[in-house]
């Protein structure tokens, strides 16, 4: 520490103040009973919470509260201590523990898995009619990702000079998704964030090509950047995506061939 700076001193974070956890602690049972009832409209038979959203609002209310549990911390050369309150080191309800994940999540893309190269953030979302059975079948929400990253790919091996005469096969992109199942007023939305590394990288014997430009240095991959990739290139890749998304549905008996045109 510099002779400068001063320590950072430590304010719990009271939760308990914030309108969320008194909004949730004041309603929480209420919903539950209701929701386990099946009172609300549109649940069907898909009566809510399950399990897991029960563990995750429990967790909530115990998080950052000290009746709930504390470490003590305390200095070997001042002999100053404090009491830090547990935290539920969840990923779904509690604000801060959601954005601590969130940023330890970003750092270590950014550190340990992205190499030093452009990346390009995807973005899909899809009409309601398809959100409801991506929101409730695992399988279909999987379908619809793995046709978004094949279109991403094909657009990518498209637009990467280096690559025009390569075997497609041997090229693939780098991606990393994230499926979004809320909007930002907390409605009911799965749509996908993906982040794409901004080329296609090509698979060669030995060490590769040591005068490619940019190179990576890992041993038979050769990193081929993209270009020209803007608006007018988007509008054809929405339109490979509508049909092929549509076409999936109808196969899978989800839609009519009426309803998909």
């Amino acid at each position: 520490m510099s002779a400068t700076s001063k320590p950072k001193l430590y304010n719990p974070r009271h939760p308990e103040r914030t309108l969320l956890y008194q909004t949730v602690a004041e309603h929480y049972e209420t919903w539950l009973e209701l929701a386990s009832a099946g009172q609300f409209d549109g649940q069907g038979d898909h009566h809510t919470p399950k399990p897991f959203v029960r563990k995750a609002f429990a967790k909530y209310l115990e998080c950052g509260i000290f009746a709930h549990g504390f470490a003590r911390a305390r200095c070997g050369d001042c002999g100053h201590d404090y009491f830090v309150a547990f935290s539920c080191k969840g990923r779904g309800v509690c604000p801060s523990c959601t954005t601590r994940r969130m940023v330890e999540t970003a750092a270590h893309l950014n550190d340990h898995v992205f190499p030093r190269l452009p990346v390009r953030q995807w973005v899909l979302s899809v009409p309601k009619r398809l959100r409801y059975f991506m929101q409730r079948d695992g399988a279909v929400l999987s379908m619809v990702l793995r046709i978004f990253l094949r279109v991403i790919a094909q657009t990518l091996q498209t637009h990467s000079p280096g690559a025009a005469h390569m075997d497609k096969a041997g090229l693939h992109i780098g991606a990393i998704a994230f499926i979004h199942r809320f909007g930002s007023s907390l409605n009911e939305h799965v749509h996908f964030h993906v982040c794409v590394v901004d080329g296609v990288f090509e698979e060669v014997e030995g060490e590769g090509d040591a005068d490619a430009t940019p190179r990576i240095s890992s041993p038979g991959v050769i990193f081929h950047a993209a270009t020209g990739i803007d608006a007018a290139t988007v509008a054809p890749v929405q339109t490979t995506l509508q049909k092929r998304i549509l076409r999936a549905f109808v196969a899978r008996g989800l839609l009519e061939n009426c309803d998909a045109k």
